[in-house]
C-alpha cells in the first residue's frame, strides 16, 4: 500500500508532493472523502499516537474553542474522524513507512526514501 492523504487546496501538500513521482501511489483528498475509521486504526499502528496524527493548526480548534492541552488520545481520534482539517497532512503511508505533516525533518526523510 502506498496512500497519500492531502488536501488540494493545501499549498504546501502541493509542493511538498510535486517533488516526487506519485504515478503507482493512492492520492486520497481528505476534503471530498474524509478518512474512515480503518485507515486512521492503520496509521495509528504506525504511529502509536493519534495526537501524532492531530494537526494543531487546524482552523476547527480556535472556531470550536478547543483547549489541545487537555485533549485525551480518543478525542485526538474523535476529531480527525469528524473533521478533515483535524488531520495532521500530507500524511505518505507505505507498509513499512509513514510520513506525517510538513514539518522540516519529516520532508527531508520523504525526500530520502524516494531516493
Amino acid at each position: 500500500m502506498k496512500k497519500v492523504f492531502y488536501l488540494k487546496t493545501c499549498s504546501t501538500c502541493k509542493k511538498i508532493m510535486n517533488q516526487f513521482d506519485l504515478s503507482d501511489w493512492e492520492l486520497r483528498e481528505l476534503k471530498s472523502e474524509n478518512i474512515t475509521v480503518a485507515e486512521l486504526e492503520d496509521l495509528y499502528k504506525q504511529t502509536n499516537s493519534y495526537e501524532a496524527l492531530f494537526s494543531k493548526k487546524s482552523t476547527q480548534i480556535k472556531s470550536r474553542e478547543i483547549d489541545v492541552k487537555y485533549l485525551t488520545e480518543e478525542d485526538f481520534k474523535n476529531l480527525i474522524l469528524e473533521h478533515y482539517s483535524f488531520l495532521k497532512r500530507p500524511v505518505f503511508v507505505t507498509d513499512e513507512k509513514i510520513f506525517v505533516g510538513n514539518e522540516k525533518k519529516n520532508v527531508e526523510n520523504l525526500i530520502e526514501y524516494f531516493k
